[in-house]
């Protein structure tokens, strides 16, 4: 069980209000941008708020869930009396959304927590919670190393590799992304032991080797905040062997490492595959949809039948009689072979890729398949998946 990366805020309370003015819809974006790991805490009830802290005219927002905190900053053009308090986020968040652009007044009494909100000719009251019960995000301390990524290259990489993560509670380690670190390139890679992809960039490097995990909820949110953005920006990764800490814009989000010893994933890398199947990426995920509506849902089998220029596949739940199949044409190099794979594993490989053609390399019915993007116009990129077969009935 991981340990608690918090400490509490051991501030004193003051004796006196908090007034600020804010817009109501920049507001409630930069709420709901770290508003991912919000809610359902019923260990910490605590957490179920936001932290609103004000300090010389900037309002820190920060969502906590003891794993993963996240903080954004405002400038205020008008605030008086620094403090800090807990808002309930569901009531708050829902009060927002019925807003339309306009400023709001907030007049917090810091002794009793009540807070009153002004909007125009309504005034709406509610209750906050001490902000000393709020957990803070962990000190860097002084054994931190940093590295600079872009936005795009580390969404990418969150993309391509976060759904082959494992949800077994009883291998953690497989339940986030591996982050290798060298002075040549940076590779990441998940597996849950039936599938695994390898994503590895050359075009960024770190000064020295490294590795940590990274766990999948805060790697989600940082998806999610890149994707809402159109320009590119730089994200500043500082780590140590507790916890990862980025930094980008008026944005700060803090993780807890996943301890222990990631598998070696290269030595589960079959390294002589002669046989190779080279077909359009969107004909195969296309005919997968569609075929793998008919295998049975528990475990959604497909069958690849290849030969020369033709792949058959096919799929069926005796169940239900219910079958199909469909033949395609491709570039079949080797020994007329079947193999059975789960076709929902074959679907998410093939939606991460963006080449038009793909390339399945295979040595035998009994190991694992290789999936791989041909004609990546991107040569700093490199991408492997593997597929583990499943037995054909």
């Amino acid at each position: 069980m991981q340990k608690n990366m918090y400490i509490c805020n051991s501030n004193t309370k003051k004796e006196q209000n908090m007034r600020f003015i804010v817009n109501s819809q920049v507001l409630l974006k930069n709420l709901q941008s770290i508003g991912g790991i919000v809610g359902g805490n019923a260990t910490l009830p605590i957490l179920n708020n936001y932290l609103f802290d004000l300090k010389d005219k900037q309002l820190t927002l920060v969502a906590s869930d003891t794993e993963t905190s996240m903080m954004v900053s405002l400038e205020l053009t008008e605030a008086n009396e620094d403090g800090s308090i807990a808002i309930p986020a569901k009531i708050l968040l829902d009060t927002l959304k019925t807003f339309a652009d306009l400023p709001l007044v907030f007049q917090i009494d810091t002794e009793t927590f009540s807070i009153e909100i002004s909007a125009g000719d309504g005034k709406y009251r509610l209750a906050g919670e001490d902000a000393n019960a709020f957990p803070q995000h962990p000190d860097k301390g002084d054994e931190i190393t940093s590295l600079s990524l872009s936005s795009q290259l580390l969404s990418q990489a969150i993309s391509k590799t976060i759904y082959a993560t494992g949800l077994d509670n009883f291998r953690p380690v497989m339940s986030g992304v591996y982050v290798e670190l060298s002075t040549e390139n940076l590779t990441f890679v998940a597996t849950d032991a039936h599938k695994l992809v390898r994503y590895r960039r050359t075009d960024a490097h770190a000064d020295a080797y490294a590795n940590f995990i990274l766990p999948k909820k805060t790697l989600i949110q940082l998806k999610n905040i890149f994707s809402s953005r159109k320009d590119e920006i730089d994200v500043k990764i500082e780590y140590n062997k507790i916890n990862a800490f980025f930094s980008f814009e008026n944005m700060h989000v803090v993780c807890r490492l996943i301890e222990g010893k990631y598998p070696n994933y290269e030595a589960v890398i079959p390294q002589d595959n002669p046989n190779k199947l080279y077909i359009d990426r969107v004909t195969l995920l296309n005919s997968l949809k569609r075929v793998s509506i008919f295998a049975n849902q528990a475990i959604p089998q497909a069958k690849f039948k290849m030969q020369a220029s033709e792949l058959l596949i096919s799929a069926q739940d005796i169940d239900y009689a219910s079958e199909a199949k469909e033949r395609l044409a491709c570039n079949y190099e080797g020994e007329p072979m079947e193999m059975g794979f789960n076709a929902k594993y074959i679907i998410e490989m093939l939606s991460s890729i963006e080449t038009e053609e793909i390339c399945l390399e295979m040595s035998q019915p009994s190991r694992a398949g290789i999936l791989m993007p041909v004609g990546n116009e991107n040569k700093d990129e490199n991408m492997l998946a593997l597929v583990m077969p499943v037995m054909l009935n």
